[in-house]
């Protein structure tokens, strides 16, 4: 059961999932909203520009209605006058269709705001397999649009029939009036008829949209087991970072024993932990880290360093504060600069009697370590 609930799309859909369905093109979306705004638009238009309108066929219908002897003879004027219609009539529309393209490109930014998606172009030959198409021409949201197109249809029906005959005297008045004032009585009468109707498309929108914002938000909703994986994907699988996590240890652990041979010294405790020291007086204010590690670490540094002949001294206070106080790469403490250089000049005397010869160094013992900086809190 535990499994069954948690398959279950239950889940509103996360601000991720949203982000990538409006990557694929799936926003919400109200057709009827869009074609409310621009009919509106359009009505609109007609009812201010009226005027300019009406003037423009005037004349397109005056040129068009005249006829002169050299139409008769020569073609090329039937030509003039057939462009100075077209003219007209694009002199009287242009502005109409210019407030409509702004419609339709403002209308969408109402619900879902602008979208340019290149997957939504992109081919999807799933919606060429017939069993699917019949599957959604017979699915819920297919019998949703159905039922919606019908009460449109009856309802807007409704109301340009309720609108038309109540008009039916002053529609056949236009009969008797003179060409001049029948156009626009006649531009005026469809304007506010379309009016009217379109009145009742905006009861149309009002429901489309909270049921299309409620439909695009049932699409999108996720199951436990989905908003765990995503949780999964963003933070990343767990055993997945803790095997990047041990390549990198990996490779810094690799790193690091490379510098072994490279060190001055290597102080241990000494077989707990092991630090390897190095310095250089031209380009180094003070020694530095170059490898730390505790138990099996600390004991392949020790074997690094003995295959390598550097020197390595047992000194467990001054190995414990360096372990602790300082990381690869850091300079040692000021505090721990008298006992790291008694070790070093050790360690360079070492080398000196093996390479020259003569008597080794005495083995330095009671170095000034403060207790401070010692874990175990006094020197050995």
């Amino acid at each position: 059961m535990a499994e069954e609930s948690d398959l279950e799309k239950t889940e509103p859909a996360s601000p991720r999932r949203l982000e990538k369905a409006r990557e694929e093109g799936q926003v919400a979306r109200s057709r009827e909203l869009v074609t409310f705004v621009m009919l509106t638009t359009g009505v609109g238009a007609l009812w201010t520009l009226g005027d300019m309108i009406g003037g423009h066929f005037d004349s397109a219908l005056r040129n068009g209605l005249q006829f002169e002897r050299a139409s008769a003879f020569d073609a090329s004027h039937m030509m003039v006058q057939a462009g100075t219609a077209v003219l007209h009539a694009m002199q009287a529309l242009m502005p109409v269709l210019l407030m409509m393209l702004v419609a339709a490109l403002v209308a969408p930014m109402m619900l879902g705001g602008w979208l340019l998606s290149g997957k939504s172009l992109a081919p999807n030959f799933s919606k060429l397999n017939p069993v699917a198409g019949i599957g959604r021409m017979f699915s819920a949201e297919s019998l949703a649009e159905l039922v919606k197109t019908i009460v449109k249809s009856l309802l807007v029906g409704g109301v340009a029939w309720w609108v038309i005959s109540g008009k039916l005297d002053a529609i056949m008045a236009l009969m008797n009036e003179p060409a001049r004032a029948a156009l626009p009585h006649a531009l005026y009468l469809v304007v506010g008829s379309c009016a009217l109707i379109i009145a009742s498309l905006l009861l149309v929108a009002l429901i489309d949209v909270p049921y299309q914002l409620w439909s695009h938000a049932r699409k999108l909703r996720m199951s436990r087991e989905d908003l765990r994986q995503e949780q999964k994907e963003s933070d990343g699988d767990p055993q997945v970072k803790a095997q990047i996590r041990r390549q990198q240890q990996q490779m810094a652990r690799r790193r690091m024993m490379a510098e072994v041979p490279k060190a001055d010294i290597v102080v241990t405790n000494p077989t707990h932990f092991a630090v390897a020291l190095k310095y250089h007086d031209k380009d180094m204010r003070a020694p530095r880290v170059v490898a730390k590690g505790s138990d099996l670490v600390a004991l392949r540094i020790r074997a690094m360093a003995e295959e390598h002949k550097v020197p390595v001294l047992e000194a467990p206070p001054l190995t414990r504060a360096l372990f602790r106080h300082t990381q690869l790469g850091d300079e040692i403490p000021a505090a721990l600069y008298a006992a790291v250089a008694e070790v070093l000049a050790w360690a360079y005397q070492l080398n000196r009697a093996g390479t020259d010869g003569g008597a080794l160094p005495r083995t330095p013992r009671d170095l000034p370590v403060p207790e401070s900086l010692d874990p175990l809190g006094s020197p050995a």
